[in-house]
């Protein structure tokens, strides 16, 4: 087949440390290549691939100072998309609500991966043009939005090779993600305190969240018990998620659609504590491979059951159930679905 991969220009792909759709983008667009379909990568300049690139903007948007209109990025990528769309067969989106307004003037179909939580508002725009082929990656996010035509729910799977197991990790939890007020921070840094853990903080601090991050966060972090370690590229972040005894993941305010690297944390052996919402039931086996909680209270008295986890099955789950090849399985027949349809 003949596939554009359009990449969300937030960041490059793979991205160099923070941004799991463009992790997934990569490990898509990669392995469509290594089976032999022609595939086309839109995405920023800096990015690595396999793949026929179109770059569209020197580096992600997120990162690029000088980038105060968004939009104008967005239309550049537009105009290349619609200048070569008939040299796909389909054209598979990873940028969501950006690029859907554009889908009434592509002539190949046209799979949408939703990948943040499907909001009021968002839900709104993307009932606007059924035309889509909407993925949703769990059926949290899925039941999310009544009425929105969901054409395949497909998990996110990661290339569980790269995630070296460790049945030995080291005395401290960790918390890794992108350092935002929806996160879940300030409640995994009470949880440790609470329970006398030592909590090391990995993660991106964007412009947007800086002050967020001076007076919200900072005040709460001594250097000792809990820990800014700063951002983390691919080798240090499972560095960190393989030596820690157990990964916290509070986000009790957010319908997490997913959470990467909660499958992440469980490939390297790492048992997961999470709110239960959102996809965590979906992913998290509650005492089997970590436990769901609905409270900060729960969470430290399921800290004291860590060590009743067997990290084994922590990454056997993920084997089972989260692998890459799965996924692109799942792609591939809903592309191949989806053409048979046209015809």
């Amino acid at each position: 087949m003949r596939i554009a991969q359009v990449a969300p220009l937030w960041f490059e792909v793979p991205p160099q440390t923070y941004g799991g759709s463009t992790l997934i983008t990569s490990l898509v667009t990669e392995e469509l290549v290594k089976r032999g379909h022609e595939v086309t990568l839109f995405a920023t300049a800096d990015s690595k691939t396999k793949a026929k690139l179109i770059p569209i903007w020197p580096t992600g948007v997120y990162k690029d100072a000088g980038v105060w209109y968004t939009y104008a990025v967005f239309a550049l990528l537009c105009k290349e998309l619609l200048e070569r769309q008939d040299e796909f067969d389909i054209i598979h989106d990873h940028w969501e609500y950006s690029t859907a307004p554009f889908s009434n003037f592509f002539r190949p179909p046209v799979v949408s991966t939703i990948h943040s939580p499907l909001t009021e508002e968002n839900t709104i725009i993307y009932k606007k043009f059924p035309n889509i082929h909407y993925v949703a990656i769990s059926d949290d996010q899925k039941k999310s939005a009544p009425g929105l035509h969901i054409a395949k729910r497909i998990y996110n799977g990661i290339d569980i090779a790269r995630y070296r197991f460790n049945a030995r990790p080291k005395d401290y939890l960790l918390w890794l993600s992108l350092i935002a007020p929806d996160k879940g921070l300030p409640d995994a840094i009470e949880i440790a305190k609470m329970a006398g853990e030592k909590l090391i903080i990995a993660g991106p601090i964007f412009p947007r969240s800086a002050d967020y991050f001076e007076y919200r966060i900072k005040p709460l972090i001594d250097g000792k018990q809990i820990q800014f370690v700063g951002v983390a590229d691919f080798k240090k972040k499972v560095r960190l998620l393989r030596e820690a005894k157990g990964l916290l993941f509070p986000v009790f305010k957010r319908q997490e659609p997913f959470g990467l690297v909660v499958i992440e944390a469980m490939a390297c052996g790492t048992p997961v504590i999470a709110a239960r919402s959102g996809a965590m039931p979906e992913l998290i086996k509650d005492g089997e491979t970590g436990f769901l909680v609905d409270t900060k209270e729960e969470a430290v008295r399921a800290l004291k059951n860590l060590h009743a986890i067997l990290r084994r099955r922590c990454r056997e789950h993920v084997v089972e159930n989260f692998s890459m090849q799965t996924m692109v399985d799942n792609y591939e027949q809903l592309y191949k679905d989806i053409l048979r349809q046209k015809r």
